[in-house]
């Protein structure tokens, strides 16, 4: 089961077991009564209530100061059966889980393969792992590059088939 980093938790917070929560997710509303995560320590929390406006959280069965320092600093993680059913994506948006892995491509040349993503200010970016034909042809070319992951480089995303259309990609490749 792969894991799927959304939250650290901090200090206790008062005397009933809350605890400070610091939300790492573009999916918030997956933070709700009911929800469960996974704990760096591989425990299982369950939410008994989240204060949105506080950035706290109470789980179930911690109860105590004491109860809440065991999990200090712990790292909060959900999967990606959890991720698909409890974050709802508008049209043309993706789990990065399901875009790592898309073969990426320019009118019908492989270019390379998504190898991560990372987030920068003005966009997401999609580090590319050159094709190794590509690279054969001119060993000066950039093993990785960095795509942005927006309209002016995206024609089309199908998961489905794990590929990704692009524009403009073989300029980036260039001046990598």
């Amino acid at each position: 089961m792969e894991k799927i980093y959304v939250a650290k938790l901090g200090k206790s917070i008062g005397l009933k077991g809350q605890m400070k929560i610091y939300i790492e997710s573009d999916f918030p509303e997956q933070f709700k009564k009911g929800a469960s995560f996974i704990t760096s320590k591989n425990k299982t929390l369950t939410v008994e209530f989240i204060n949105n406006t506080y950035d706290t959280v109470k789980f179930l069965g911690i109860d105590t100061i004491d109860d809440a320092k065991v999990f200090i600093n712990s790292l909060l993680y959900t999967t990606k059966e959890e991720s698909k059913k409890n974050c709802k994506l508008e049209k043309k948006q993706f789990f990065w889980f399901e875009i790592e892995g898309c073969s990426i491509f320019e009118n019908g040349v492989l270019l390379g393969k998504v190898i991560e993503i990372n987030r920068y200010p003005t966009d997401d970016y999609m580090t590319v792992e050159t094709e190794k034909s590509i690279i054969s042809q001119d060993p000066k070319t950039a093993k990785n590059f960095l795509l942005p992951y927006n309209d002016n480089y995206i024609i089309d995303t199908d998961i489905e088939n794990k590929t990704i259309h692009i524009k403009h990609g073989f300029d980036i490749l260039a001046a990598s």
